[in-house]
């Protein structure tokens, strides 16, 4: 691919909860997996959790696709985890790094991984959450953790460094892949790539925004001008 996009490492997962939209990425030779979780669903109008996540499953059929639980309660989540797990061979359970309290869901997540459900660890945002989610998975099933980068960056930080530290602890188990969640640009997705991150999620609005990677910059600049000069014409403007 001339934008480069052939040669990322790192591999693209879409983010979101528009059946059509996962439907239409199934057959993206660049999507290589799927996440959603509660909040998008909601954004997309999901009222039907299990009915959705069923649907998407008979296209979503040999790729991950991570569905998160939603109880506050450790035991409960458990159990909705196990059921969701059921739900098909390419399914990762989202837990959330802890409760909405603040208490850490270690107990859960090595229960878990004990049973044999692959799991997603989600909301982490530091290298010590990082170390004893490690812990609790290193040696068990296919799982995936998810570190928010783009919400690190939200406060001012560079999240690159956290996420190379990141990597050195999971390094020892090859089980665990880690993933850049929340990404803001596309510059995001080459970040992860050089530092060898294994996955990034990618939101359905900035998978269109790929098409600009590498582009000439004084292409996109004539471009913008045009943009501008368009629509304000379109708009009727004068002075």
């Amino acid at each position: 691919m001339n934008n480069g996009l052939g040669r990322l490492r790192v591999e693209i997962f879409a983010d979101g909860a528009d059946r059509d939209g996962i439907v239409e990425l199934a057959r993206n030779p660049l999507v290589r997996g799927f996440t959603t979780n509660p909040t998008l669903m909601r954004a997309a109008g999901v009222t039907d959790y299990e009915a959705f996540a069923r649907e998407v499953l008979e296209t979503v059929t040999d790729v991950p696709i991570s569905f998160e639980v939603f109880a506050d309660d450790f035991d409960e989540m458990e159990r909705q985890a196990v059921m969701i797990a059921g739900w098909g061979d390419n399914v990762f359970v989202k837990i959330p790094v802890s409760d909405t309290s603040g208490r850490p869901s270690d107990r859960v997540v090595s229960r878990l991984a004990e049973e044999g459900v692959q799991l997603n660890v989600t909301a982490l945002m530091t290298v010590d959450q990082v170390r004893w989610v490690t812990d609790s998975l290193g040696g068990g099933p296919a799982s995936f953790i998810s570190v928010f980068a783009g919400r690190i960056a939200d406060t001012g930080r560079d999240p690159v460094p956290i996420m190379r530290d990141s990597l050195e602890v999971m390094a020892a188990h090859p089980n665990l892949r880690l993933i850049w969640a929340s990404p803001r640009e596309v510059l995001n997705i080459i970040q992860a790539d050089a530092i060898g991150c294994h996955v990034i999620t990618v939101t359905h609005d900035l998978l269109k925004k790929l098409g600009n990677l590498g582009r000439d910059l004084d292409d996109f600049s004539l471009d913008t001008v045009r943009m501008f000069h368009r629509d304000a014409q379109a708009a009727g403007f004068a002075l």
